[in-house]
């Protein structure tokens, strides 16, 4: 299966947060699996850790790391991806989540997230 991770499960990732469920960790560890992480949210993390709204439990040069290790793929923008976002309703404001929206959308990716908002739109969310 292909997945598009939202942000925090990045965060929570990279923390060993125990937040994040087993039947969550488990998709984010199974090889068979691709996991894909947005540049909007590696753009989230700079622009609130900079603003002081976020603080990360550890350096922001150890997401390479994160990324690398786990083997997540980033997932860069097309216009594909803009297009979507274009076009995405309003049923939340979030930019950052917008963008991983629009993303999953084109791509065809399930989001995994804990934000509620995220259905408020027709993409496939993944938190058991």
């Amino acid at each position: 299966m292909k997945y598009l991770i939202d942000t925090h499960v990045l965060i929570w990732h990279g923390e060993n947060n125990p937040t994040l469920k087993p039947s969550v960790l488990s998709i984010l560890n199974d090889l068979q699996n691709e996991i894909f992480v947005s540049h909007a949210s590696l753009w989230e993390i700079a622009i609130k850790t900079s603003l002081g709204k976020l603080k990360l439990g550890f350096p922001m040069t150890r997401l390479e790391n994160v990324l690398i290790g786990n083997g997540f793929t980033l997932l860069a923008f097309d216009f594909s991806h803009y297009e979507f976002l274009s076009n995405l309703p309003f049923h939340h404001n979030d930019p950052f989540d917008r963008m991983i929206i629009a993303q999953s959308m084109a791509e065809n990716l399930d989001i995994i997230t804990h934000d509620e908002k995220f259905k408020l739109y027709p993409v496939s969310i993944v938190w058991t």
